[in-house]
């Protein structure tokens, strides 16, 4: 019993002892959580984002609309059959038979284009030969029966009546065998056309017809058109036909041109108003019938930009973030944009910036809104007004 006995008063001795280790450590981690409140009161935000800001500058912005334009040549000819300078027989229609050049291929004056079947036109002009051959044994027969009646006159056989019916013979055997002279040559001339060639140094265009099609003198073949200089023509929509004027500024993407053509009447079919603008091409990068985005320039107008790296596309809608002061600290702010134009580096904006707004440039990947910001004002080189 007594061993008993001690054993239980060493074990409730642990016991307390036990209990009073769980009290201290219990204060401890009050004083230590106490401790932690005070340093952080509730309502302490993360702490300040370091970021560069850009002031919106105010600059002159372009009024710019851009239009489809088509590439023509200043100097084009358009290649008919049978057709160089003077059509000779207008009814005549062939069969092309060989094509000898490509559209975009560069050809000399003289160049063979096309061979239209000149079968048809040999068969006629063989026919005017072999009335010429004819008519040139007749004209042979009326000079040796106008020599004999000249010689049956002087020795007093025949009368001078005769005589003058023997040379109107052959007078009218000369002009006869002229006449069909005359007639030869124009077949032969009009063979000539059966191959058709190019009237200049240039390059061809399209060539709409093929092997084998039967064409008229109403038969487009084919341009040709000069090297240099082309035209832009425009479009543009009568409602702004007011704003068209001789002289206003016109850009394509890949070249600059001017001199500004309007046309004085409306197109009846597409309502618009033709507008066509030089286009230098001295390195012949730019080629007839190309098409290519025109951009005519009618003003400008003073308006705020902002940096292309400083905007962000959310589900099709701009956005970018600016930092504002309201009063308990600088926040950054998210706002939808409405963009214009791209100038140099900058897009033009037409709502959502002001001038004189701080837009963040750096670190919007790790914004949100409402996020505290620390600025750091970057310097662009441009006049940004008193906000």
């Amino acid at each position: 019993m007594a061993s008993a006995s001690v054993r239980t008063k060493k074990h409730a001795s642990e016991q307390r002892a036990s209990a009073v280790l769980l009290a201290l450590t219990a204060g401890a981690l009050a004083v230590g959580c106490q401790k932690s409140a005070a340093d952080n009161p509730p309502g302490a935000g993360a702490p300040a984002l370091p970021v560069q800001v850009r002031i919106a500058p105010s600059v002159k912005i372009p009024d710019t609309t851009e239009y489809l334009s088509i590439l023509k040549s200043r100097h084009s000819a358009t290649i008919n059959p049978q057709v160089e300078g003077q059509i000779i027989n207008p009814q005549v229609e062939g069969q092309i038979t060989r094509i000898f050049v490509k559209s975009g291929e560069h050809v000399k004056a003289g160049t063979p284009l096309l061979q239209i079947d000149p079968l048809k036109q040999e068969a006629t002009v063989n026919s005017q030969e072999a009335s010429r051959a004819a008519q040139e044994a007749n004209l042979r027969y009326a000079k040796v029966s106008l020599e004999r009646a000249q010689k049956l006159l002087d020795a007093g056989v025949i009368s001078k009546q005769e005589y003058d019916n023997a040379q109107t013979a052959y007078d009218a055997a000369v002009a006869q065998l002229k006449a069909l002279d005359e007639q030869v040559r124009q077949q032969k001339v009009q063979l000539h056309y059966y191959s058709v060639t190019s009237p200049m140094d240039g390059i061809v265009g399209d060539i709409p017809v093929r092997m084998g099609d039967r064409v008229t003198v109403a038969t487009l073949l084919t341009t040709i058109d000069e090297r240099g200089a082309l035209e832009a023509y425009m479009y543009v929509p009568a409602e702004r036909a007011h704003n068209l004027k001789a002289g206003l500024p016109v850009r394509l993407l890949d070249a600059a041109g001017n001199s500004l053509f309007v046309s004085p009447q409306v197109d009846s079919d597409t309502q618009s108003v033709l507008a066509k603008a030089t286009v230098e091409n001295r390195q012949g990068k730019l080629r007839v019938a190309q098409e290519a985005r025109a951009q005519i320039t009618w003003g400008t107008h003073e308006g705020p930009v902002i940096p292309v790296l400083a905007v962000q596309r959310i589900n099709g809608q701009f956005f970018a973030f600016v930092s504002v002061n309201e009063g308990k600290g600088t926040l950054a702010r998210q706002r939808p944009l409405k963009l214009g134009d791209t100038v140099g580096n900058d897009f033009a904006v037409l709502d959502g910036i002001k001038p004189g707004d701080h837009i963040i440039v750096s670190g919007t990947q790790f914004l949100q809104d409402g996020a505290a910001v620390a600025e750091q004002i970057q310097n662009d080189g441009k006049k940004a007004p008193a906000k």
